[in-house]
């Protein structure tokens, strides 16, 4: 063992520490001296210094008058001259001790002296002054890792004092008012810790404790601050159209995010509920048609970005509202008559959007049986039929037609009789 002790010589310590001027703290009586028990010898003495403690070893003594040793201690930076007794060992055979609980980096004086079983002891030895190591260094180097999806990694260099024996992750809450232990990291060379479940676009300030295998800490590292990253920005310009027939389309302007990998649709018959997923593409599409084999049937739509990360772009938007074009409205029957031996119509149009026009007649055939014939492509607002025989029953309706094939309601039936020729 490494000897560290060192004897001073300083006029003071030897007035200080002679065995005659020993103050006992632990009793108010100053020890009793017999000067013919065997004194240990300097020399022997070994020490072994650590943070908060300090080790020795020495030679026994052989005298079996000795039945222990007793170990006097002083702070040098803060006791002064007041050395008091701090152990006493109670078996001669014992050769080593350990003083703990120390300060580091401080200064101590120790003596020793070997007691009797009477109650005396002998001589001290001189003034034997050791040191405790200074507490490991901080640790050097802490990055916080930012733009993190709802995650902040915490990375450090591998303290270089082998005493060290984990690490301490700590976070400031949210008040910014205490710091909170979030993990102890196990392992010298470990040196990264991950702070799972994070918001988004949130941040958090992380320091590092390294702990040697006594459990003594170090100071505190640098506060690093770190942020996570923030949803992708959405979609822009969303347009999704009102008159289209049997189909909703939807056009966008991509999400100024670089990383955007993709869009996707949700959809829902309900302006603020009930949306589920629908449709997803490619960053490079920038539109959708939405086919719907219904007329007048709406929809309410948003998109979203979503990341590499898989974030999605924030669900605080408005729906956009689409709706197949609705049916044309139907024809104002404004003449249903018979004129000599035809049946006449006439009607106004129910919207701009009419382009020709349907006529239904309905033949009574028999007490219970009809049919019904179906003249198509009328441009004109007006159906003279001269197809009618006296005394037969005759129900008319009129439909409209758009453009795009969309056929209106029917109107209400106009029922004509041609009365029967008297005889």
């Amino acid at each position: 063992m490494t000897t560290l002790m060192k004897t001073t010589s300083l006029t003071a310590l030897v007035l200080l520490l002679s065995g005659c001027s020993i103050n006992n703290l632990n009793t108010p009586i100053k020890p009793k001296i017999d000067d013919t028990i065997p004194v240990v010898d300097n020399n022997s003495v070994k020490v072994i210094s650590d943070i908060t403690s300090i080790g020795f070893e020495w030679q026994k003594i052989d005298d079996p008058r000795v039945v222990g040793y007793n170990f006097y201690r002083a702070n040098m930076h803060k006791d002064g001259r007041r050395l008091k007794l701090i152990e006493s060992l109670d078996n001669r055979y014992t050769t080593h001790f350990v003083d703990t609980d120390l300060e580091p980096n401080t200064k101590y004086v120790y003596q020793i002296s070997s007691k009797a079983r009477n109650g005396m002891e002998s001589k001290t030895t001189k003034a034997l002054v050791a040191s405790t190591a200074a507490r490991a260094l901080p640790v050097s180097f802490v990055q916080g890792i930012n733009d993190l999806p709802n995650r902040i990694k915490i990375v450090w260099r591998p303290h270089p004092d082998l005493r060290i024996e984990y690490y301490k992750v700590q976070k400031l809450d949210e008040k910014n008012t205490k710091w909170t232990t979030l993990k102890t990291i196990k392992g010298r060379l470990n040196a990264e810790y991950i702070d799972s479940n994070l918001g988004n676009n949130e941040t958090f300030k992380y320091r590092i404790i390294a702990f040697t295998f006594e459990d003594i800490a170090t100071q505190p590292s640098k506060v690093v601050t770190a942020k996570t990253k923030p949803l992708p920005i959405g979609v822009q310009n969303l347009q999704v159209t009102v008159n289209q027939p049997k189909k909703i389309v939807l056009k966008w302007e991509p999400s100024p995010t670089e990383d955007v990998i993709k869009y996707v649709i949700y959809r829902s018959p309900f302006k603020s509920i009930g949306f589920t997923k629908h449709k997803e593409f490619t960053k490079n599409t920038l539109d959708y048609t939405d086919h719907i084999n219904d007329d007048g049937k709406t929809y309410y739509y948003k998109v979203y970005s979503i990341d590499k990360d898989f974030l999605r772009s924030s669900d605080k938007i408005d729906a956009k509202m689409g709706m197949t074009l609705t049916k044309p409205s139907k024809p104002i029957m404004t003449l249903a008559q018979i004129q000599g031996s035809k049946a006449i119509l006439n009607w106004t149009p129910g919207d701009k959007r009419a382009v020709s026009y349907n006529v239904y007649k309905t033949t009574q055939t028999g007490f219970w049986e009809s049919k019904t014939e179906k003249f198509t492509d009328i441009k004109g607002l007006r159906f003279e039929d001269n197809n009618i025989i006296n005394g037969v029953q005759y129900k008319y309706s009129i439909q409209a037609n758009d453009t795009y094939g969309l056929i209106s309601e029917k109107t209400d039936e106009a029922e004509l009789i041609l009365p029967k020729i008297q005889k």
